[in-house]
């Protein structure tokens, strides 16, 4: 079973490994090229164990990386610091395990002690239901569609917009 625990900076050459899988193989990211570990040096440190920026990784035996989650700036303007953006990844190995609850968990668990926090924010690439059912598990709703937002592999796709608050 796996365990959620900060990342650390270790933890980023698995963490490109995955993501990269999604940018090669997937509409979830609208990145387009694989990146190298050290193209996402300052993309990690703008985490911390503590705020509105974290990152956790969830660890199987032998301590290798099976997925993260993360909270980033929803964007770039000052009105929106109480808000911030998740995301999650897991291995393509890791499916149906209950890794994304148990990194869910500890990533809104700790957002949840952020006292400015007020809501989070997940843009789904779509059609994405396992992904859609967690959200709906961690308290999102749906908000929203940005219908033919991105185009990846030769088609649109389309963004569902959930939400969850904090504090209430």
């Amino acid at each position: 079973m796996a365990t959620a625990r900060h990342g650390t900076e270790a933890d980023l050459a698995a963490i490109t490994e995955i993501y990269n899988y999604f940018v090669a193989n997937t509409v979830i990211t609208f990145d387009t090229r694989p990146l190298r570990a050290s193209d996402r040096l300052g993309w990690f440190h703008q985490f911390a164990p503590r705020g509105p920026h974290q990152i956790f990784v969830a660890a199987g035996a032998g301590n290798v990386i099976q997925g993260f989650a993360y909270s980033t700036p929803f964007r770039d303007k000052q009105a929106y610091e109480r808000t911030v953006e998740v995301a999650i990844y897991l291995a393509p190995h890791a499916d149906e395990q209950g890794i994304g609850s148990t990194l869910y968990g500890a990533l809104f668990a700790a957002l949840d002690q952020e006292p400015e926090l007020h809501r989070a924010i997940a843009m789904i690439a779509q059609p994405n239901p396992g992904s859609v059912a967690l959200h709906d598990k961690f308290g999102f709703r749906s908000v929203g569609e940005l219908t033919e937002a991105g185009f990846k592999f030769g088609r649109y796709v389309d963004i569902l917009m959930m939400e969850r608050a904090f504090g209430i």
